[in-house]
């Protein structure tokens, strides 16, 4: 299971993901479950970070967009992200998918999330 969240960072590694997707349906009531959606997060946005810098053009864009999908639904139940991981998403993500319209929805809800008093973001 540690292990898990570094192979999720490997862009287009669907079958990882319906992996963490159990692992989390079986930590629902547990004091884990912050944390390791936490590890999720983190490794969902390096995973879109190398997709964007491993492939320029939008030859993958299902996967990214259910990728940006799980990145909205992770931001809303944590709430706050790594600052390194943060600006690493938004720079490379602006740099390819500019025109992307799913990645400038999520990154719109994303800024409102995180940008909003009390995160540790806006600070």
């Amino acid at each position: 299971m540690d292990q898990l969240p570094a192979a999720l960072e490997r862009a287009g590694n669907e079958e990882s993901w319906a992996v963490a997707d159990a692992i989390s349906r079986v930590l629902e009531n547990s004091e884990e479950l912050h944390s390791w959606r936490r590890h999720l997060l983190s490794a969902c946005m390096k995973g879109l970070v190398a997709m964007y810098s491993s492939s320029k053009d939008e030859s993958k864009q299902e996967v990214e967009r259910s990728m940006l999908l799980r990145l909205e639904e992770l931001l809303r139940m944590v709430g706050e992200v790594d600052p390194d991981d943060w600006c690493s998403l938004v720079k490379t993500g602006l740099r390819y998918r500019y025109r992307d319209e799913t990645f400038l929805k999520v990154l719109n809800v994303a800024v409102q999330l995180l940008y909003k008093k009390e995160s540790s973001l806006s600070q």
